[in-house]
């Protein structure tokens, strides 16, 4: 691939006076979600897509992780719209905290927009956002920018890839895609599109990577129904089934088995009622009259009559799956010989938590149906025959693999490779690279300021490493707290008094506690005598004498938190 650093000397070296073409991921590479792309050209920015990630395993107590925002508020200006390929949460979840920075028009399909509105009314503090609803084949210019929609499929409806036509050329961002030849919808992908813009010619491509270690095809969606319909007839109890609450296809194949085998279906979870609501409304879900059913009116029906679809499928702490599991649902509690489907596979990094509900369930006697045993999932994601027929059809000059972790982009661009596009011409980035078209050819430019933002509850910008560093220490060495109290002369009228939280047992421990206060002790004495009176620096010397004492002993670091009060 390119070396970057020479890239970067030679673009400062040589400054042009060519307007380029900036492309700048601030998501999404070397990663599972946080999509965010910027594309730039003079004074005018647009933007694809603003998703969130689930956290790290040691970002502990974080519910989501976004995009750093730091580039788009300083350029707030000239930021036009953002455009949407889907509605999934990894590409639109970060878009209510990028709107509290700026509002900028909105354009996408009708679907993504409509759960786009969805989420939005949870924010009441974001007002009058401009929805421009397009469809396939329809083109929005904005600034220097024209952008048309092109039909893929995905394991969601309306979803899109975008052809973005700029001043120096053919842009193709393909989204999250698969080629589906027997789509739920009949909606198959524009193939003839992609190939008509390929003999125009494409300057760039960008692909989506994440089955491109996978040889072969996706398999149909098609498919799932088929295994439905075959667990729906052979089970003579109740069936719970978890998946993503936006694969309106998936969904709507769970409701066809239900109803042509005289079940009722009962929703679980919010977010499942509240997208099942939306596609209602706006005609992607159709649902037969009289099978719906309240979750509080299941004792009122057959278990061989019941369905009850719901969130959990990745094993979510809060999701209605994982409340099952652990007993804690109000409504729903396990039976011997519940039929229990995962139409879903873990997303990277939820493995750990999804079987841990599996093994839960299978404990409480309930028959749990994953994609290892039947065919109940497919993924919304092109294998690598796929990625061969678009990146045949479009012909890009450039390529650039996105929306994926290293391995992905990694093997993305080998397989560009093997099609004959040339090293020189493939371009593995990092969130924040800055890739910088001209008249004259292609360059890196100079990177942007990019990273992320954990978010905890309803707090944004309050969680940082200083934070989880804190938080690290407590889970892994618990807690000292020291409190003395003295008078305004630094006279000590009271304690130390030591309280001790995960750290050791007290009652176990109480020779070692009881040296720790004497320890304490000292050091207030060595204040005393030094005429130390600052708190700080008192509550310092406790710190370090603790520390080096608990040390010394134990091997071990708790947080130590001396607490002074002044009477």
């Amino acid at each position: 691939m390119n070396k970057k650093t020479n890239e970067i000397i030679e673009v400062i070296n040589n400054p042009s006076q060519e307007t380029p073409l900036r492309i700048i991921p601030l998501g999404g590479l070397n990663e599972i979600g946080k999509n965010l792309t910027v594309f730039e050209y003079g004074d005018d920015i647009i933007l694809v897509d603003c998703g969130l990630k689930f956290p790290d395993d040691d970002m502990l107590g974080i519910d989501i992780v976004i995009p750093d925002f730091t580039y788009l508020k300083r350029n707030a200006s000239r930021v036009r719209g953002v455009f949407f390929t889907h509605g999934h949460e990894d590409h639109i979840g970060a878009l209510p905290y990028l709107l509290r920075e700026m509002n900028i028009p909105l354009y996408g399909t009708r679907f993504t927009l409509g759960l786009i509105q969805s989420k939005l009314k949870e924010y009441t503090d974001i007002k009058n956002v401009k929805f421009n609803i397009l469809k396939p084949r329809d083109k929005a210019k904005v600034g220097p920018f024209t952008v048309e929609l092109i039909r893929v499929n995905h394991s969601i409806p309306d979803a899109v890839a975008l052809n973005i036509e700029t001043p120096l050329g053919r842009i193709i961002h393909t989204g999250d895609f698969k080629v589906d030849y027997a789509p739920i919808d009949n909606q198959r992908i524009d193939l003839q599109k992609f190939a008509h813009l390929g003999n125009k010619g494409v300057l760039a491509l960008l692909a989506d990577s994440t089955n491109a270690e996978r040889p072969g095809h996706t398999m149909s969606e098609s498919k799932v129904g088929e295994t439905f319909d075959k667990l729906f007839r052979s089970a003579d109890s109740r069936i719970i089934m978890a998946t993503f609450s936006s694969n309106i296809h998936r969904i709507q194949q769970m409701i066809n088995a239900a109803h042509s085998n005289n079940r009722k279906v009962a929703i679980s979870g919010r977010s499942m009622v509240n997208n099942v609501q939306v596609a209602t409304e706006l005609g992607y879900l159709k649902i037969p009259q009289n099978i719906l059913i309240e979750i509080e009116d299941l004792h009122r029906y057959p278990d061989n009559e019941i369905v009850v679809v719901m969130t959990g499928s990745q094993g979510e702490p809060m999701s209605a799956l994982t409340r099952i599991a652990r007993s804690e649902h109000k409504s729903i509690k396990i039976q011997q010989g519940d039929m229990v489907i995962f139409s879903s596979t873990p997303i990277p990094g939820n493995e750990k938590s999804v079987k841990t509900v599996i093994n839960s369930l299978f404990e409480k006697g309930a028959i749990v149906i994953y994609d290892a045993i039947e065919a109940v999932h497919v993924s919304g994601h092109a294998c690598q025959e796929e990625l061969k027929l678009i990146h045949s059809l479009v012909k890009p000059k450039y390529f650039m693999p996105v929306h994926g972790e290293y391995s992905h982009l990694k093997r993305h661009a080998a397989l560009a490779e093997e099609l004959g596009l040339s090293k020189e011409k493939i371009f593995f980035m990092n969130n924040g690279d800055c890739l910088e078209f001209r008249e004259s050819g292609v360059t890196y430019g100079r990177p942007v300021e990019t990273g992320v933002t954990m978010i905890d509850g309803l707090g944004t910008a309050d969680v940082g490493n200083i934070v989880l560093r804190d938080r690290r220490i407590l889970s892994e060495e618990g807690l000292i707290v020291i409190a003395i109290t003295m008078n305004k002369s630094g006279v000590v009228l009271a304690g130390p008094d030591i309280v001790s939280r995960g750290f050791v047992y007290v009652r176990e421990s109480e020779e070692l506690m009881s040296i720790a206060k004497q320890v304490v002790e000292k050091t207030l004495s060595n204040c005393e005598k030094n005429n130390t009176k600052e708190w700080s620096s008192i509550k310092n010397a406790i710190k370090n004498d603790l520390n080096y004492y608990l040390y010394d002993k134990m091997r071990r670091k708790p947080m130590i938190l001396p607490v002074i009060m002044e009477v």
